[in-house]
């Protein structure tokens, strides 16, 4: 196990009603705020308005950027950086899932430097400063709303990048679970497919942890197994809805990778497939994982997919433990595949051979992934196929 240092400085309003600490929160960081959200499901939903009410209680002027995508693009970063800048901006506001929390990390950070965002992704850019960040959560899925990370796309060069700076962490974030009773049951299913990934990128990690860690993220597994299913069939469920929620936030703000080598294997090769498809992030999840278990699982990594076997999916540890292991990757498929639903191919949600290569090689850096089992371009592409 690995030295570590964790700090979680956000500070979290969990439940229902807690939006009514907005006002008090919010005008510690000043008085010119920029909300910004998606599509505009929280106009229907009435949580723009009761947004818009906390920060006029609050004295806040008021300035807006909505239509940030799913997956967020580094032209919405731009403009609101831009417009930061332009009105002297204090505090940074997202409300909705993960994609317009990640934008707005951007914005914060664009706001404070002279060149355009993109540098941050395309030549690393340091990030020494950026205006403060408050999150109302929408969507459990990314767990955004507690940790430094943001994922940002360009169309233009076909990219889709993630980077973590812990100065980019939301300063609050509100988390009330009948936030999420409007959101549809596909994006209760992929949202779900990136909790449940989010958590075994460190469970099958290259090097040992803490006993108890892994004890919480089987935990954490077992529990996006059985309330998942229960949101979809019950949106308006408290439990159902508020398990998913604390999940996505603890599943990566450091806790559980606190240890162990960052070395994730299917959100690199993810991002390959929606930076040029642009398919929800989750499905493309849930499609990769078990292909990619089929392709790690040897007679040296066999003892943790049977214990992720036997203590998520109640396999029978009596089982020899290649036999457990192959039953917990099968089980693995009939909860993405059939108990949440979603598409088993790529040919389903469109994608062809014509850029496996491509996709394979940028998802490696063109050398090798360092992950739980080490991943060229090769071994990419041939877990690539074996979705199609």
């Amino acid at each position: 196990m690995k030295n570590f240092v964790y700090s979680v400085p956000t500070k979290v309003y969990f439940g229902e009603n807690q939006l009514k600490n907005l006002h008090t929160e919010i005008a510690a960081f000043g008085k010119k705020v920029l909300l910004t959200y998606g599509g505009g499901s929280i106009k229907k939903s009435g949580l723009y308005d009761a947004v818009k009410a906390e920060l006029d209680k609050a004295g806040m002027t008021v300035f807006e950027l909505s239509g940030i995508e799913p997956n967020p693009r580094i032209s919405s970063v731009r403009k609101g950086a831009e417009l930061c800048k332009k009105e002297g901006i204090d505090v940074l506001l997202a409300v909705g899932g993960g994609s317009t929390i990640d934008a707005t990390k951007w914005m914060a950070a664009g706001a404070c430097v002279d060149h355009d965002p993109w540098e941050f992704f395309s030549r690393w850019a340091p990030v020494e400063r950026a205006l403060p960040v408050v999150s109302v959560l929408t969507l459990a899925a990314t767990g955004s709303e507690m940790n430094g990370g943001g994922v940002i796309s360009n169309p233009k060069t076909q990219d889709k990048i993630g980077r973590v700076e812990s100065i980019l962490r939301p300063k609050v974030s509100f988390l009330d679970p009948t936030a999420t009773y409007s959101v549809s049951r596909y994006q209760t299913a992929c949202g779900s497919a990136d909790i449940f990934s989010h958590i075994l990128e460190v469970y099958f990690a290259p090097d040992k942890g803490l006993d108890m860690v892994d004890g919480f993220m089987e935990s954490m597994l077992r529990s996006v197994v059985k309330y998942a299913p229960i949101a979809m069939a019950e949106p308006c469920n408290y439990e159902a809805r508020a398990n998913l929620m604390w999940e996505s936030s603890w599943a990566i703000n450091g806790f559980v990778a606190a240890g162990k080598s960052h070395a994730w294997s299917c959100h690199p090769m993810e991002h390959e497939l929606s930076a040029i498809y642009d398919i929800t992030h989750g499905l493309g999840l849930a499609i990769l994982t078990p292909r990619w278990m089929k392709h790690c699982l040897s007679e040296k990594t066999v003892g943790r997919f049977a214990q992720y076997a036997v203590n998520v999916f109640g396999v029978n540890a009596d089982m020899p433990p290649m036999d457990a292991a192959i039953e917990g990757i099968k089980r693995t498929e009939k909860f993405l595949f059939e108990t949440l639903g979603l598409d088993d191919t790529f040919t389903k949600v469109g994608i062809g051979e014509e850029n496996l290569a491509l996709m394979a090689n940028k998802a490696c850096g063109g050398g090798v992934l360092p992950a739980f089992v080490p991943l060229s371009a090769q071994d990419i592409e041939s877990i690539f196929r074996a979705c199609l």
